[in-house]
């Protein structure tokens, strides 16, 4: 099966598109010329929590700089797909992007060990592990590719939408043309399982659902939610089969131009924003689930993880094979309540 890694590479196409649609944001009034403006761009829509953490580090930045840094969002993909706006935010185009961990793991690929099937028992296990020792380790690869980490916040645990029925067991997925994301290990996953993964870009994967392209998708409920999937797809099933993080970065050399008091002021403010957003997608999980609930999905919690977490045991081998099992062992040693130790 062919695997597509987005943002591994820095195109002149990339380059070009995400230039041109910086065009129009480039033409700033002449009293903020005197500020230094920050460049956010994340996949979003506006009703999506990632917007909610852009508009709370924009609101932090400014007030502790004194108006000193501004901060310009771009939200709902804008400027690219999340291989385009982490390629931007490289080549210093874009100077912040938030994206799926996983969109950074043709970059650094034990990265890839925060989204192993049931690594994480809950999102506390999961904080541990981002914010200590094994999160530390994937920042430290960053420089290198000129992007400064920031921070870790969260899209949650992915669960299953579909057309066909409820995801109660592995054999439930056999046949499903299933949208994946660029995650080797997912893929793995659900082809092991006996679905037909298929890579595509999350803005099109609305279309994909409701003309057949594909049957089923896996995203958290926030992304289920501000996307309408519930529109295209009737049956969701919490399966809880993976933790998606997110990741913050900032192009390096941009950080690097900041004065040491504003350096710090971005970092707080980042801390800050995705404290607020993992709290917020805590709080409103079961909401999420009863407002699909209540415009038509039907909801399956009847799942059998145990069996789930013995199919899906080669998928762990095979990673380690071409990782190594250092990152696992340092997500284990921080987490403290991983499924699988």
């Amino acid at each position: 099966m062919k695997k597509c890694l987005f943002g591994t590479t820095l195109g002149a196409t990339t380059i070009a598109t995400t230039a041109a649609a910086l065009l129009l944001a480039m033409s700033v009034s002449s009293s903020a010329l005197a500020a230094t403006t920050l460049r956010f761009a994340h996949p979003t829509p506006q009703s999506d929590l990632q917007h909610k953490l852009a508009e709370k580090f924009k609101e932090e930045v400014e007030a502790q700089s004194n108006g000193d840094l501004k901060v310009q969002i771009f939200p709902n993909g804008q400027l690219g797909n999340d291989a385009q706006m982490i390629d931007g935010a490289r080549s210093g185009i874009i100077d912040i992007t938030l994206s799926g961990l996983t969109n950074f793991t043709g970059m650094v690929p034990e990265a890839g060990a925060f989204e192993l099937p049931f690594m994480f028992a809950d999102s506390a296990a999961a904080y541990k592990a981002l914010d200590g020792d094994a999160g530390n380790e994937v920042m430290s690869k960053l420089p290198a590719l000129g992007l400064k980490g920031l921070a870790f916040p969260e899209n949650g645990f992915r669960e299953i939408t579909n057309n066909r029925g409820p995801i109660r067991e592995p054999k439930d997925l056999e046949g499903l043309r299933m949208r994946v994301n660029n995650s080797i290990t997912l893929n793995n996953m659900f082809e092991l399982l006996g679905a037909n993964p298929q890579q595509l870009p999350v803005a099109e994967l609305y279309t994909a659902l409701e003309t057949g392209v594909v049957d089923a998708q896996d995203h958290p409920l926030g992304i289920v939610v501000s996307f309408n999937f519930n529109e295209v797809q009737k049956y969701l099933s919490i399966t809880n089969h993976a933790y998606s993080a997110l990741l913050m970065v900032m192009n390096q050399k941009r950080f690097d131009s900041l004065t040491p008091e504003q350096q710090q002021i971005v970092e707080k403010a980042a801390a800050d924003a995705t404290a607020m957003q993992r709290q917020m997608n805590t709080e409103q999980t079961e909401s999420m689930i009863t407002t699909l609930e209540e415009e038509g999905m039907k909801v399956n919690r009847d799942v059998d993880t145990a069996a789930f977490q013995k199919a899906i045991q080669p998928v762990w081998k095979t990673f380690i094979d071409d990782n190594g099992d250092e990152m696992i062992k340092a997500i284990q040693a921080t987490s403290e309540g991983n499924s699988q130790s």
